[in-house]
């Protein structure tokens, strides 16, 4: 029999507060995270707006000596997940380390690394590169170093499914606990790819949104919408057993209650035009669940604000749920803090959980008027009502489909 799975700590690091409270304040203002990229010049450069982590400094969260042998995206996911144990209360001295695991996940890694490294080969020689290049530019690093600060000595995992990624670390997190593998997971995802190769890469693509107006640059669902807006953090939660949170004390905020995955196996950028993989993640979660379809009145969209996504992800919902969709509030906190890539699934996790908490469901900022397809309920107002269940879906690159379900917590 598996073991019952609750959230008891959250962290988080966006572009709109740098902790949860700060984050979810922002969300419920309306605030948005955007505005001219500040990182590098962007005179050349097609896309020139970002959702950026404002004012950060990691020697406030951490050892200075460690930080500087840590990349951006490594130092959010450690800020991060020092908030996510603060909150959970949890003391490693009183654990068995070796049952408190790690998963975070980061899409891409270290971009900056890259680039700055491969100046200094081209112009310098191979002799002059970093020797910590490699320990701080790979995707795995950002759990490496939540495990080495925080004395995590469990399953120290990575998973890397792009946009999914966050989601699918949370997941496979949330499976680790249900079969006895770790009784605390320390969870989700990190990213800070808001680089000149990020911008120029996703741009090639065609992915990222060209608009120079703040207001109108991540409109998930609107008729209008013409890609996604780059965003950069982290969210990290702690997941743990039921029993072993109530033996502790532990103030637990919601359950986790189902997660299903699968793959397009279509087209490495495009979803299926159809909706059945990500249709067919929900189901399943929602079937992991124990619950009914009829039963889910809230969905978090992965909602990236770019013409196929939005779409495609709408029919979705529609082949899932079918009648039923016409009654769900869908919502994108991507309105907000734009694309996290890799961290994405892991904030809009935490986006959930205090959705269930709160009993309100954010409007989608920016969100006007939606093609004639595009029919459902994507909250172009705020809700304020009971959420018994909260959906979140991630889709990534490579046809990777992940939802999971919350729920809120029963004893």
């Amino acid at each position: 029999m598996s073991r019952r799975v609750v959230v008891t700590g959250m962290g988080a690091i966006t572009p709109i507060g740098h902790s949860v409270e700060a984050f979810w304040d922002g969300v419920k203002k309306g605030e948005t995270g955007f505005d001219r990229i500040t990182a590098f010049d962007t005179a050349e450069y097609k896309a020139v707006l970002a959702a950026e982590v404002k004012n950060f400094k990691a020697a406030d969260y951490m050892d200075g000596k460690a930080a500087r042998r840590m990349e951006r995206f490594s130092q959010f996911a450690v800020a991060a997940a020092k908030e996510a144990i603060a909150d959970a209360g949890l003391d490693m001295e009183q654990e068995d380390a070796w049952r408190v695991g790690c998963a975070i996940g980061s899409g891409i890694g270290s971009l900056q690394s890259m680039e700055r490294e491969y100046d200094r080969l081209t112009q310098k020689g191979p002799g002059r590169v970093n020797p910590m290049m490699i320990p701080m530019m790979i995707s795995n690093m950002a759990a490496g170093n939540v495990s080495i600060q925080f004395g995590l000595m469990g399953k120290s995992i990575n998973v890397v499914t792009a946009c999914a990624t966050g989601t699918n670390s949370i997941g496979e997190a949330f499976r680790t606990i249900q079969y006895g593998d770790a009784d605390v997971m320390v969870a989700g995802g990190t990213e800070g790819s808001v680089t000149p190769l990020g911008i120029s890469g996703f741009t090639a693509l065609t992915a990222l949104s060209t608009s120079t107006d703040p207001a109108r640059c991540s409109i998930p669902f609107d008729k209008d919408r013409n890609g996604f807006v780059m965003g950069e953090g982290a969210g990290v939660v702690v997941l743990e057993e039921l029993e072993h949170a109530k033996k502790r004390g532990a103030h637990i905020y919601a359950e986790v209650a189902g997660y299903g995955c699968s793959s397009d196996a279509f087209h490495i950028t495009s979803p299926r035009e159809d909706g059945a993989g990500a249709a067919k993640a929900m189901e399943q979660a929602v079937a992991d669940a124990g619950a009914r379809m009829e039963d889910i009145t809230y969905i978090n969209a992965h909602g990236t604000s770019t013409h196929h996504n939005d779409l495609y992800e709408t029919r979705a919902i529609k082949l899932a749920f079918g009648d039923h969709a016409k009654k769900i509030h869908v919502n994108s906190t991507k309105s907000m803090i734009g694309h996290l890539l890799g961290a994405a699934g892991a904030v809009e996790f935490i986006t959930c959980v205090k959705t269930i908490e709160e009993g309100y469901i954010h409007r989608t900022v920016g969100f006007e008027e939606a093609e004639e397809e595009m029919d459902l309920d994507y909250c172009k107002t705020a809700y304020t009502e009971h959420v018994p269940y909260a959906l979140s879906n991630s889709l990534g690159f490579g046809g990777h489909n992940s939802s999971i379900l919350l729920k809120e917590y029963n004893d």
